[in-house]
């Protein structure tokens, strides 16, 4: 499988407890989340829902991403999410494990 690094961000509902992860494999990385596999944060909290993610060229520069939306502040991030996932859909499809485009990026109807 072809590593493809990116920035994710989790929440618990919709304005909900929010949390920044960085991965090479966001499919994988999400079922663990949702199975509550990997312990911490996530599962103490029960974040589960994919509301935002953006990919990157190279793991050092979702990391640089990853290390800086974490020092934003609150109202920030929400906007990000908003701007890309205005409905805060869900977008890990837990029947197949697959990841949804945002709905900012998708075309228009």
């Amino acid at each position: 499988m072809d590593k493809r690094p990116c920035v994710y961000i989790l929440a618990s509902a919709r304005n909900g407890t929010l949390y920044i992860g960085v991965t090479s494999n966001l499919e994988g990385r999400m079922s663990e989340h949702v199975q509550d596999l990997r312990e911490g944060f996530t599962a103490k909290h029960h974040v589960h829902h994919l509301v935002y993610y953006e990919m990157h060229e190279s793991m050092d520069a979702a990391i640089v991403r990853e290390k800086r939306l974490k020092k934003w502040n609150r109202l920030w991030k929400l906007r990000l999410i908003e701007s890309a996932n205005p409905e805060w859909i869900d977008l890990f499809d837990r029947s197949d494990g697959t990841i949804l485009d945002m709905p900012a990026d998708l075309p228009p109807m």
